[in-house]
């Protein structure tokens, strides 16, 4: 294989002269061989971002001569288009605060800017990864305003999924308005509740989780890009420290603003801590919910059967006709891995040092994943389960008309001491409480008739 050799303050390597990585990307995949998963695309694209702009930025301020700047531009236009993504070949998960992530970004830009100019690659004195590309920058305001790039865009990924789930629960709360089922409290029957009700909160759960999600894109907008090292903006030109997150706003076209304080902006990681736990809360409301209806459409016969999740796939390799509630269960594990990377990232968040954090690379590793995973969970909610869930609306009555819940609705009437009598009456001897009630002629057939009809015991209604 032909090679070229390049140096660094280390000695001497030889990279393959087909790459557009250098030597510092090539230390840094011997290096960390952690993961075996490439970095996110999101990820690629952001920081190719946030060097286009910085390119802008430094031929405005005249650091950096019109033809290399137009080339670096070219070449990052490139890479937003798609191309040179297979040379990003450093781990997610890396030691040294991202530096290796921000060089092979830096070198791949610079090699394929050298061509632009007609050089070839690791010919670094036509396009240094530094001098050139890396000016006015450290990987201290690059690395964390890329993953803050990089996690907006997945949140409105995660936001258009728990938008179609909000939508997909309001319309099965019309739907099933009418069908009266019994509450529980405790896994006990308690007092009627309408199916659509339980839809209705469903959808009422998911609609907080939307409004939090918008609250954490607010802060991810937020950028300590132009405070380099530690966020003094040493080496950076003060203009270009003014302008260049404006510039970068123009090139993602979307609202950035640059933090007011820089150096706590890099010091602190505590907004992916926020939303870290907006998105534990959500996969908890996700679980419980997941939960709920696995336990409603449990059976088909011999469990609470009230409603019917659709069929997927088979559900055993040895039980003919068994299905299982695959796609809730899956929704359950996802959350559990969210839940886990909560921990994760609050620990590394926490781990921080005086002026910078090194363990952002885990961070957002981990909250990439919590939102990936989480947006495609929720897309498969919506598609294979939720959109296709039926009722068993005459199981679901009959549950009601024997339940002794439903004498919650004789407290006012008859107190709740005789409730309690008549009660465990039912329970022991298996009539109805209907029955009990009009046998000792405590209240009239009319009048049972108004305070048990179940569709008022799931509205207010005045006591007389």
């Amino acid at each position: 294989m032909k090679t070229r050799t390049e140096r660094d303050s280390i000695g001497e390597k030889e990279i393959p002269f087909v790459a557009y990585y250098g030597i510092n990307t090539a230390r840094a995949a011997e290096n960390f061989s952690i993961t075996g998963r490439p970095m996110r695309p999101e990820m690629i694209r952001s920081i190719t971002r946030i060097k286009k702009a910085a390119a802008i930025t430094n031929f405005e301020c005249g650091h950096l001569e019109k033809d290399k700047a137009d080339a670096i531009q070219i070449a990052c236009n490139e890479i937003l288009a798609g191309r040179f993504h297979g040379d990003f070949i450093v781990d997610p998960i890396q030691g040294g605060a991202g530096t290796s992530f921000n060089m092979n970004a830096n070198e791949v830009i610079a090699n394929r800017a050298i061509e632009l100019l007609g050089g070839k690659k690791g010919d670094y004195d036509i396009i240094s990864p530094n001098d050139h590309v890396n000016y006015g920058q450290s990987t201290n305001d690059v690395f964390p305003s890329c993953g803050r790039l990089a996690t907006l865009s997945l949140l409105n990924h995660a936001t258009f999924q728990l938008e179609r789930l909000h939508a997909a629960f309001r319309d099965k709360s019309h739907e099933f308005d009418g069908v009266i089922k019994m509450g529980r409290t405790q896994l006990q029957d308690a007092v009627p509740i309408r199916l659509g009700q339980e839809f209705r909160a469903y959808a009422a759960a998911i609609k907080r989780d939307l409004e939090r999600f918008e609250i954490v894109k607010t802060g991810m907008s937020v950028l300590n890009l132009g405070g380099t090292a530690i966020g003094t903006g040493l080496n950076a030109d003060p203009v270009y420290v003014k302008t260049v997150v404006g510039n970068l706003s123009k090139v993602c076209d979307i609202p950035l603003t640059q933090a007011e304080d820089l150096i706590d902006a890099t010091q602190n990681l505590d907004e992916f801590v926020f939303i870290s736990g907006i998105l534990k809360a959500c996969a908890v409301s996700l679980s419980k919910i997941s939960n709920d209806l696995r336990l409603i459409s449990s059976g088909p016969r011999a469990g609470i059967g009230e409603i019917n999740l659709p069929p997927r796939q088979p559900g055993s390799s040895i039980m003919p006709g068994k299905i299982n509630p695959v796609i809730p269960e899956v929704v359950n594990q996802v959350a559990f891995n969210i839940i886990g990377n909560d921990i994760a990232i609050t620990m590394a968040a926490e781990a921080g040092q005086l002026e910078l954090n090194a363990f952002e690379p885990i961070i957002f590793f981990k909250i990439f994943e919590s939102l990936i995973t989480l947006t495609n969970a929720v897309r498969t909610f919506v598609d294979n389960c939720v959109m296709g869930i039926t009722v068993n609306e005459e199981h679901c009555k009959l549950a009601v008309e024997n339940s002794v819940g439903i004498i919650t609705a004789l407290n006012p009437h008859i107190g709740y001491e005789k409730s309690a009598y008549y009660a465990k009456e039912a329970v022991a001897t298996g009539a109805t409480v209907r029955e009990l009630i009009l046998r000792d002629e405590l209240l009239s057939p009319a009048e049972l008739d108004k305070i048990l009809d179940p569709y008022s015991m799931t509205e207010l209604r005045e006591i007389v």
